[in-house]
């Protein structure tokens, strides 16, 4: 059922802004049951959230991937379904929250709104047709009782006493269920599978529990709910869902998927998994991110230090950087761990090209100009961004008082700072050149508290005349014509890279970081921003990128979060790489145009004792992933015959775009080379690949050898 009142999504068509499909696992299994003419050539995703939390970039991934493969396939089709099977956990403030948060990624539903709840009454109706063929029965064991009988991996379960109930009880007991005869928790009904099965998920896993709650939909209409893997697959049937994408820990759930629809003989809609995003410096769990939110730890959901999509967009992000991440990170079959360095690089990406250039002082510093007109004021015509003059200019006041930031000014400077100092003569940003005549300091603390310079008329733009040059350009704010602003400086809310990842260490709250916040609130900024807007989004010039609070900036009192600072250390970390590669190119071809002679030995050449030392074994390539982060690697575990496996990352994923091509490939492994820890893991070893400006191949071998036979 669809709620006419919620179709329609944002104006933003997230299609138009992708500028590249990339070829992931899942999109291949797509083409291929399309080239099969599978399921007549449709292609349907859905997009599940439960309403119990607000969304987080790991479901922004998610929205991306669903959507985006529909929009990818003509004629494709993706639905917003809400799974709201357990009312005591669910709110309608977070369903609002998922239909903006949707609406501004940029992505559509249009009129394939649908909860599980629609499906409450069918659903109930599937129940007792498994119940009438023996396939079900009600439970009175406790929880703690069913897992117990459960069993263990290692250890088969043992058969409930109540599970060869007869048909006709187990109508009566269920149907008394959904009557309210019974109290919370007294019975459950099970599915009736096999105890002794590997997967403990098709144990005889409940099916219905009885919870009496009241429910956003349907009130106090029913005291029994569904459970998740009994309700996802049945409402992917019942919508005609093609092809299921669901994140890796249901893998182990997909067989309880497929015997649902099998048992039931509905349309077999085909569950895949793909890896979940992990991300650095943050929690992806909504368990903990309501802790955070109900401890006060952080001031809500929507706090801009919170991975949450609403905390994400009121810090500035936009939707194409976002959007833009999840292309970057791919899709893989392999948990990992995404460097939250990505993130960043990408909204510092988009808004270089977008954000119109400001002036803001943050810690200010007063300057008087001393040889400048007293009550005089005049204006500055500045770009409002270096490289874009469509996007104009404005009119930035100047007077005889200025402040500039503190840090701009040094009373002893060492050899490499070139701001300004005592007797120094400096840029300030589009005005005039100034020197430092004076240094006024506090008489009780000895603090600076105020400059005395004096300027050159002749500068006036920001040039000299006569073509002297200054080395220091800093930025400025008049004092008397500023807006005194409040500003939030955010960095990451964890100090160290995986908070949840220690099981058995501390609680992933002791590693919040105390100075994840830093609230500024006699900041100077530009007269122009006066009219910013909330959302509204700028580079503060030197200093970083920035948004208009919108909860709560109002009228003129204006509150800046701190998107990001400038510096880019993804981009660092992706130019070394590249120019590692570039630096490897240029040699090559420099080398085939010189021919030179084969050298005289020299101290740059190995004996064979040196290459002996190199410990070459045969390994064989176990499993193969794209490493989310990274355009060039690739996560190989190998087999080395040691009895476990090697994770070895190679640079070698140009050379194969389709990472399944390479399991069961027999490899050249540098064994005896030390573990390297990269930031996507350790690598324990090398794999031996040849390469020209074309193409990458590994050196692979046919034949009997085994894992672990030497090479030489």
């Amino acid at each position: 059922m669809r709620d006419q009142d919620d179709t329609k999504a944002g104006t933003v068509d997230a299609a138009e802004t992708r500028t590249s499909q990339p070829t992931d696992f899942i999109r291949a299994i797509i083409a291929e049951d399309k080239k099969n003419n599978k399921n007549d050539g449709k292609v349907h995703t859905r997009f599940p959230p439960e309403p119990n939390g607000y969304l987080h970039i790991g479901h922004a991934k998610s929205i991306c991937l669903n959507f985006g493969i529909a929009t990818e396939n003509e004629g494709g089709l993706c639905n917003l379904r809400f799974d709201d099977t357990n009312p005591s956990k669910e709110d309608q403030e977070y369903i609002d929250s998922i239909f903006e948060d949707v609406r501004w990624l940029g992505f559509d539903w249009e009129d394939r709104l649908y909860y599980a709840s629609d499906y409450f009454e069918k659903l109930y109706s599937f129940a007792i047709q498994l119940i009438k063929e023996g396939k079900a029965y009600v439970c009175d064991l406790s929880a703690e009782e069913i897992r117990q009988y459960r069993g263990t991996l290692t250890e088969p379960g043992k058969d409930s006493p109540y599970r060869n109930r007869s048909v006709e009880e187990n109508l009566d007991l269920f149907q008394r269920m959904r009557a309210g005869e019974f109290s919370d928790g007294s019975r459950v009904l099970r599915a009736k599978i096999d105890m002794k099965s590997p997967n403990i998920n098709m144990r005889d896993p409940v099916l219905y529990r009885i919870l009496r709650a009241t429910h956003h939909r349907t009130g106090n209409a029913w005291c029994i709910y569904p459970m998740y893997d009994y309700t996802h697959p049945i409402s992917d049937s019942l919508e005609g869902i093609t092809h299921s994408i669901c994140t890796l820990e249901f893998e182990d759930h997909r067989p309880l998927y497929d015997w649902s629809l099998g048992e039931l003989d509905i349309f077999r809609s085909r569950q895949i998994e793909f890896a979940r995003l992990n991300l650095t410096y943050t929690v992806m769990s909504k368990r903990k991110l309501l802790q955070l939110v109900q401890e006060g730890l952080v001031s809500s959901w929507d706090d801009p230090r919170m991975p949450t999509i609403s905390g994400l967009r009121r810090r500035g992000y936009t939707p194409e950087s976002i959007r833009n991440f999840c292309d970057k990170i791919g899709v893989a079959k392999k948990d990992s761990m995404v460097d939250i360095a990505l993130l960043e690089h990408c909204i510092r990406e988009d808004l270089n090209d977008k954000a119109p250039r400001r002036m803001a002082v943050l810690n200010p510093l007063k300057v008087v100009i001393d040889n400048y007109p007293q009550d005089t004021i005049e204006e500055f015509e500045i770009p409002n961004h270096p490289d874009n003059p469509a996007m104009g200019s404005r009119k930035v006041p100047f007077g005889r008082t200025l402040c500039i930031e503190r840090d701009d000014f040094m009373e002893d400077p060492p050899k490499k700072f070139f701001r300004l100092a005592p007797g120094r003569e400096v840029r300030l940003r589009g005005a005039y050149f100034i020197t430092c005549n004076e240094v006024v300091r506090d008489e009780a603390t000895g603090e600076v508290v105020e400059l005395h310079c004096s300027y050159d008329p002749a500068t006036r733009g920001g040039d000299a005349p006569d073509g002297r040059k200054v080395k220091g350009t800093i930025h400025w704010v008049c004092e008397d014509r500023c807006l005194l602003s409040e500003v939030r400086l955010y960095d990451r809310l964890f100090t160290v890279e995986n908070p949840g990842g220690d099981k058995e260490g501390p609680d992933f709250k002791a590693y919040l970081n105390p100075e994840s916040l830093s609230t500024l609130r006699a900041c100077r900024v530009e007269w122009s921003l006066n009219d910013a807007k909330p959302g509204e989004k700028f580079q503060f010039e030197r200093l970083g990128y920035f948004c208009v609070d919108a909860r709560d900036s109002s009228g003129a009192h204006k509150v800046f979060n701190r998107t990001v600072t400038l510096r880019d250390s993804w981009a660092k970390i992706e130019k070394s790489i590249e120019g590692g590669k570039k630096d490897i190119g240029d040699a090559r071809e420099q080398s085939r145009r010189e021919a030179p002679a084969p050298s005289l030995p020299g101290k740059d050449e190995v004996t064979i004792e040196d290459f002996a030392k190199l410990d070459l074994r045969v390994g064989i390539v176990r499993e193969a992933s794209v490493v989310e982060g990274s355009s060039k690697l690739i996560r190989l575990m190998v087999d080395l015959g040691e009895g476990r496996l090697r994770q070895i990352f190679a640079g070698i994923r140009p050379g194969y775009p389709k990472v399944d091509d390479l399991v069961g490939h027999k490899v050249i492994v540098v064994a005896n080379l030390k573990p390297r820890q990269m930031k996507f893991g350790l690598s324990e070893g090398m794999i031996l690949a040849g390469y020209d400006d074309e193409k990458i191949s590994i050196a692979t071998f046919e034949g009997s050898l085994q894992p672990g036979d030497k090479v030489s």
